[in-house]
């Protein structure tokens, strides 16, 4: 008997990540045959999956062409204006409710995530394993629902803020004054070290973003 074919909602989450994993890059045109060619899907579930990644926002159009999207400078200043109070609220809330099983595995996330200092990629998939736990751990699903959208979005910028030179060293720092908050059950300093943990990166991306532009000038 053959296997079923994957539904319209595999093919959204095998695009989906394709573009997390920086499979088709922000600017990359999309395809509907290429794609059910290589997810071994049909036609027809592929495009509604590009319909519902159109309508929100992670697919733009290029005259017919449906290409992945990416973000102008105020696009990415809102994202992270979001996702700082979302992740702060997520580590307080995991201060208050995370389990001794869910501490122990970040703490072990955090000392395991060590050994990849000085390989940005790594790290970079490392540290959204790592953000995703603290949203499990805060034991909100509509929380965790609206962080997984952030994340998403945050495929489409075009580099790892971990790519700048030293601060990889230091996000792992901050990710240890998370975890240790989280372990104190202390959920204001959770809160607060995961807000200035993102402001950080999103201070090291604008850097990136003035270098990039004195480059191409």
């Amino acid at each position: 008997m053959p296997a079923p074919r994957p539904n319209n909602t595999d093919a959204y989450s095998m695009i989906l990540d394709a573009i997390d994993i920086g499979t088709y890059r922000p600017g990359d045109r999309l395809v509907e045959s290429e794609l059910a060619d290589r997810f071994g899907v049909s036609r027809t579930p592929v495009r509604e999956a590009l319909q519902r990644l159109e309508t929100q926002s992670l697919l733009s159009r290029d005259g017919r062409s449906l290409i992945v999207a990416s973000l102008d400078h105020n696009q990415m200043s809102e994202l992270y204006v979001v996702r700082r109070e979302l992740e702060g609220l997520a580590a307080s809330l995991a201060a208050r409710h995370a389990t001794s099983e869910e501490v122990r595995i970040l703490r072990e996330m955090v000392e395991e995530d060590n050994a990849l200092i000085g390989d940005p990629p790594a790290l970079a998939r490392a540290n959204r394993r790592f953000h995703q736990q603290i949203h499990l751990a805060s034991h909100n699903r509509y929380l965790v629902q609206q962080l997984d959208l952030v994340h998403r979005t945050m495929a489409l910028m075009a580099t790892t803020s971990l790519a700048a030179v030293g601060r990889t060293r230091i996000a792992q720092s901050e990710h240890d004054a998370i975890v240790s908050a989280i372990e104190a059950k202390d959920e204001a300093a959770a809160g607060q070290a995961l807000r200035d943990h993102i402001s950080v990166a999103f201070m090291t991306r604008l850097k990136q973003d003035a270098e990039a532009r004195k480059e191409d000038g």
